[in-house]
Formats: structure tokens, sequence, C-alpha cells
């Protein structure tokens, strides 16, 4: 993937040293219109009671290279909790995504990624999209919202919702597939990650259609979600199980991990929703990504603030580490 700037350009705010005793590695990603100096991170940093090493520019993508500014600081620091919460702080101040991640994550050699699509891989919620086609949108809409906020049972809520796009005209899903709004930098994302020879997967409670339009179009080498009846052209509104939901998300990853023969800890889980929960807890690297907020709450990496190409960034190796 062609990206801006040199590899490896370094922009020390120290001189260069020994780093033998880094304990962490903090991201910053800016985007657009958001204002952050790595200075200033730093700073807090030190305020924090950790050491900050060495500060090293991240290329991008250069399609997105007028987008977003990366960088990355690699710290020693004892106090890993107080650290991330002033960070977090910090994040949440200014509009930009930092990421505290530990020398062990980022050394890990991840093999598989697995994403949620509805406002993960899309900028929609598929069967919103669907039932403002069928003329309930707004009902559904809300019970969606609920859903994914953690405050309804999703299982519920997916017959409920589902029902109600009974007599829909299937040319409504074809029309959705060939409008899909996905989410900046999925096409950068998904290339880097698969240049790096990883399983991409959606895993999905929306609808089986849309998945495989992605994973067409993406190359995703796995689809799980939920099969959308039709009977003559039409949306019969029944639910055809399994209801692929929070529990099926994260059994669907531990099977994709045992088949291919690797363990939990060589996965990474994106998604949004409270849904997305136990996979990104049994993951290596769970990440929130423009997340609910009892998501976020519960996800210490998260990209809130840049696109999908964030993902890339988190990915680290030994090399960061050693001796210079």
């Amino acid at each position: 993937m062609p990206l801006s700037g040199e590899g490896g350009t370094s922009s020390p705010t120290n001189q260069r040293a020994p780093v033998v005793n880094a304990t962490h590695m903090i991201v910053l990603m800016v985007p657009r219109g958001a204002a952050l100096e790595v200075d200033r991170v730093a700073e807090v940093t030190r305020a924090a009671g950790a050491e900050v090493i060495e500060t090293r520019a991240v290329p991008v993508p250069v399609a997105l290279s007028d987008r977003r500014t990366v960088h990355n600081l690699l710290v020693s620091s004892a106090d890993t909790e107080g650290l991330s919460s002033k960070l977090r702080y910090l994040s949440d101040q200014h509009g930009v995504d930092i990421a505290l991640q530990s020398r062990a994550a980022r050394c890990q050699s991840y093999r598989v990624a697995v994403f949620d699509m509805d406002s993960t891989l899309i900028d929609c919620e598929v069967i919103d999209e669907l039932a403002a086609a069928a003329g309930v949108g707004e009902e559904v809409a809300e019970i969606t919202a609920q859903a994914m906020r953690g405050e309804l049972d999703f299982d519920e809520s997916y017959r409920t919702r589902l029902a109600l796009l009974k007599g829909l005209d299937a040319r409504a899903i074809e029309n959705l597939a060939d409008r899909l709004p996905v989410k900046e930098g999925l096409r950068e994302m998904t290339t880097t990650l698969k240049a790096q020879g990883m399983t991409l997967a959606i895993f999905s409670g929306g609808f089986m259609p849309i998945a495989e339009r992605l994973q067409a179009d993406y190359g995703f080498d796995e689809v799980v979600a939920n099969t959308l009846e039709i009977e003559s052209g039409k949306v019969t509104g029944r639910v055809v199980p399994p209801i692929v939901n929070r529990e099926h998300k994260a059994a669907a990853l531990y099977a994709l991990a045992t088949r291919l023969g690797i363990g939990v800890d060589a996965c990474i889980a994106v998604g949004d929703g409270a849904n997305d929960l136990d996979m990104m807890a049994m993951a290596g690297l769970g990440v929130a990504f423009h997340a609910k907020p009892a998501v976020r709450a519960a996800s210490p990496i998260e990209v809130t603030h840049c696109g999908l190409d964030g993902v890339c960034y988190l990915l680290g190796s030994e090399g960061e580490f050693a001796d210079t």
C-alpha cells in the first residue's frame, strides 16, 4: 500500500537511547480538523510519572495523508491505569485517538481480524435502512439504537424488527447493496491486513446479502451473518436460526481460531455495539470503533475519531522495542 513519508521515519523529541526499558507504546492519531501536538502528549505522559523514550512519525496511506497524522511514543510506565486515564481525557478533550498498548500487545503476531458490519464497516444500520424502505423506519431505528446500547435483549429486538419488514420488496436489499456508505479507511485497512497475510472476517448481526457484497468488494475471507428469508420476491419477516447475537459472534471467533490452528490471542475483533463485547473481550486485541458509550467504557483500545485505517496503526513488532 503506498504510504506518505518514508518508512521508519523518526522524529525524536529526545536523544536516541537504548529502549530496553520500554514497556508501552502510545499511538496518537490526529484526524483532519483536530489539533494536538505530539509534544503535548509527551508532556501529559511525563506528568503521569512515565518516561518518554522516543517519538516516531508513522507513515499513513497516501489516499489519507491529508486527513490525519500519526505518531508513536515509546514509553516506560509503572502506572498504566493512571496514564491511560489521563490519555483518554486528552483524547476526548481534543477529538483525537490515543491508544496505550503494552509491549506484549505490540509484539503479538495477529493472524485473524474479525469485524462487525453495521456502523463499523459501513456507516449505517442495514435493518434501519430496509425499514425506511418498508415505511417503518423510525420505529425500527429506535429499537436498533436501544439494542446496540445494550438496553434490550438482542434476540427479541431482532425478531421484532424483522417482523416489521414483512412484505418488503427484495429489490430494496440489492438497491442498498449498490449504495453502501462504507467507513473511511476500509479499503486501506483491508489492503494492509491482507498484505500481512491475515484472515479477515465479517461477523454481523445484520444480513448475509450485504455482508457478501462487502466480502466480494473488499476481499474478506469469511462471513457470518443472519439469513434474510425471501419468498415470491418479498421479505417474509420470519427468523431463520441461528440469530447472530453476542454469544454467537464470540463462539464464531473461537471456532475460526480453532479451525486455523491459532489461539484467540492472535485475533483482532472490532465492533461498535453491545453485541460485539464478548468477541472483543475474547480476542487478543479488541477495538471499539466509533462505538456506543458503554462499549467505549468497556474497551481499553478505541478508535473514535479516525477511520478504519486506525486498526493498522495498532499493529507493531518486537523491532520497535529493540536497542537503538
